[in-house]
């Protein structure tokens, strides 16, 4: 066998044990997802279909619906669970990391309860399928093409920025207009971030890391598009959900 045969069967043996483990990897980031949409949709649907538990979160008055006390603090509490797992996330163990990960989905779960009192539970399923779809063809496109996505990426996080900022606005100023723009716009960003964080979840596999580095990587990606699932399913479900009479 010549060294250039020796070279090519070498090349082909480590490409093929890559592909393996991130084949693997990738796996696991989507389980983690699933598991945590399940556990949100889930605990969603319990709440929403309990009065005696979602009075405890929500009050329904001449105003609507609004946040109770305990509300508010299922609300924040997501806010600080991300940023626990984020800027933690290297001093914490694998399985603590995924723990925070369901505490998280089920605290989630909880806020996004409102949605099942709010709009009808046909339209919820139709448009969690059409997330579904959306989702799964732009992680695809994340991850296959050889594009490098990371140009936008400066783009997506201003327009999500300026989404955030124009939300806060919309609280103030009551306008169906407005609503509808922030609607659309997010669908439009949202969509640019699932494609973008997949290229960026599998540019973080790297085939010498360990067992524990591996599985800590594989939580912080299946959080980010965890995120980027729920945020486009609540800007679609704007656009295209039936509302309750």
């Amino acid at each position: 066998m010549t060294i250039e045969t020796q070279r090519s069967t070498w090349a082909q043996a480590s490409g093929a044990t890559i592909d393996a483990g991130l084949r693997q990897y990738m796996l696991r980031v989507y389980n983690y997802m699933a598991s945590g949409l399940a556990l949100t949709g889930i605990i969603a649907a319990v709440v929403a279909g309990t009065p005696a538990i979602n009075q405890l979160f929500f009050q329904f008055g001449i105003q609507g619906m609004t946040l109770t006390g305990l509300g508010w603090l299922v609300t924040i509490s997501p806010i600080v669970l991300v940023m626990a797992i984020s800027f933690g996330i290297t001093k914490m163990r694998a399985n603590t990391a995924q723990m925070l990960l369901l505490l998280y989905s089920g605290l989630m779960g909880i806020s996004l309860s409102s949605i099942f009192l709010v709009y009808t539970g046909e339209s919820v399923i139709r448009v969690f399928f059409i997330t579904s779809a959306s989702f799964a063809g732009l992680s695809f496109y994340g991850y296959t093409t050889k594009r490098n996505l990371s140009v936008f990426g400066t783009f997506l996080i201003m327009g999500l920025w300026g989404l955030v900022i124009t939300s806060i606005v919309s609280m103030f100023i009551v306008s169906s207009a407005l609503q509808f723009v922030i609607s659309v716009a997010g669908v439009g960003i949202f969509a640019g971030l699932t494609a973008w964080d997949t290229q960026k979840i599998k540019e973080m596999y790297w085939e010498t890391d360990d067992t524990e580095t591996t599985s800590k990587k594989a939580v912080i990606g299946a959080l980010t598009i965890y995120l980027d699932f729920i945020n486009l399913f609540i800007m679609l479900l704007r656009l295209v959900g039936n509302r309750r009479e």
